[in-house]
């Protein structure tokens, strides 16, 4: 391996070398909050990325597996958009995804698909706007870094990092080299969620205290049925404990409270239940001598975890993919005039609702949809998760051309994926409340917040 290789190298998702970072890693540090930038040395200064309006977007994709063939196929669909190189560990793959762009009219992009490490030779080689990366989790940093460092902006798929210090170098990166770097959080541009932040602008809700969100998934087939390429997914499963997808529940809830844009998270505390549902399922579907009915599990089956943010708003937060149960991110953000709640969608508004109950939200679809899906949402349709997908891909997309600021940016990308480690400390820790850092370094004080954007 070249020595750029070696420092480009992720923390290593295999059976035989996990992430050091599980709870035997986690010694204990005297008593108190616990700081996880303690030593911490920041080299960049806190900055407000920006970039020039451009003709066409020019992008190569690395990973273009189940998540990232979606989005090739939603980015054919945006205009003045060019697609010039796919990068895949897999060939087959690079090919499929040339088919389906020289078959849109586009000219066939270069492929790259000569080992893990490819996509850096992709950076430095093609004349690209966006790097935009759905590989497993370990990979999302050094590609991202590797676009950065070559003069190309960054997109991943969720979550942006797995380590503190990653969303660190995620953020110094960026800094440097003045380059955005965007977490593709979907949840954020859910129809409903995109009306409740509507909502929350024009002030129906009063003022936001509280929110719930989570991540409640069976993903046992998923994780134990091969559907993950090298069943990288069920390897987290097995080194750490603590909530490892905190995004989907709380993206939105991020928008609703303008963390990083007037608030920011403060500290939290978390937990986890035993570890059962990994074991049973792979005993039962797989056999008792199966290496998974024998392996040991160290994600606890359900994860919570209590977060507070620098106005003293409280925030609730669940992971639980391990166990049989109905799909459910909660999405419940509570206002002093009323409360909205998801799964199913409900919503109470002090003065408009009939006594004590709920009613249905889709009596306020007319008066507060968002903009955003009135215009676009036509174009979503059949897109992934509900058309959420697109509609993400698409906002990146304008503000790029437009050289506008992304709706979501590095700060984000680092605060919502910190989220995952700061809750494996405080569970190894007996839930002793963790510090999470602020990587805009108090610019969220003066940061205005997400606006209503079409």
């Amino acid at each position: 391996m070249e020595e750029k290789d070696k420092k480009q190298q992720p923390p290593g998702v295999s059976r035989r070398d996990f992430l050091h970072m599980g709870a035997a890693g986690l010694a204990a540090a005297g008593l108190g909050m616990y700081s996880c930038d303690k030593g911490k040395r920041v080299t960049t200064k806190p900055a407000v990325m920006t970039s020039k309006p451009m003709k066409k977007l020019r992008i190569g994709f690395v990973g273009t597996g189940m998540q990232g063939s979606g989005h090739v196929r939603n980015f054919i669909n945006i205009e003045n958009v060019e697609i010039k190189a796919i990068c895949d560990i897999v060939p087959e793959k690079v090919e499929r995804m040339q088919k389906w762009i020289e078959k849109s009219g586009q000219p066939k992009p270069a492929g790259y698909s000569k080992g893990e490490y490819d996509f850096i030779r992709m950076c430095e080689n093609e004349d690209l706007d966006l790097v935009y990366t759905a590989t497993p989790w370990n990979w999302h940093v050094p590609v991202c870094v590797a676009a950065m460092e070559n003069g190309k902006h960054a997109a991943t798929e969720v979550p942006a990092a797995v380590t503190i210090d990653d969303c660190w170098k995620l953020v110094e990166t960026a800094e440097k080299y003045k380059k955005h770097c965007v977490m593709m959080e979907n949840c954020n541009y859910n129809r409903r969620a995109m009306m409740v932040l509507n909502m929350i602008r024009q002030g129906l809700l009063g003022e936001i205290l509280h929110g719930e969100g989570g991540y409640l998934h069976d993903l046992r087939n998923y994780k134990l049925g091969g559907l993950y390429e090298g069943d990288w997914r069920v390897f987290h499963s097995m080194k750490r404990n603590g909530n490892l997808y905190p995004t989907h529940g709380l993206g939105p809830i991020a928008w609703y409270m303008n963390i990083n844009r007037g608030d920011c998270f403060d500290y939290l505390v978390s937990m986890s239940s035993p570890s059962r549902g990994l074991q049973e399922y792979a005993k039962s579907k797989l056999g008792p001598d199966h290496e998974f009915s024998k392996a040991h599990y160290a994600l606890g089956d359900v994860n919570t975890a209590l977060i507070k943010t620098k106005r003293d708003r409280t925030i609730f937060l669940s992971h639980d993919t391990n166990l049989p149960r109905p799909y459910s991110r909660i999405d419940m953000i509570q206002g002093t005039k009323g409360i909205v709640h998801g799964y199913p969608d409900r919503i109470h508004i002090e003065g408009r609702t009939q006594g004590h109950g709920w009613e249905d939200i889709e009596n306020y679809r007319k008066e507060f949809d968002h903009p955003l899906w009135k215009t676009v949402g036509e174009q979503a349709r059949g897109a992934g998760h509900g058309g959420m997908d697109y509609l993400e891909d698409y906002r990146l997309v304008q503000a790029l051309l437009k050289g506008e600021p992304t709706d979501m940016d590095v700060y984000d990308a680092a605060a919502w994926s910190a989220i995952s480690q700061c809750t494996e400390i405080s569970v190894a820790k007996g839930s002793r409340p963790v510090k999470i850092p602020d990587f805009t370094r108090g610019m969220w004080k003066n940061r205005e917040p997400l606006g209503i954007v079409v």
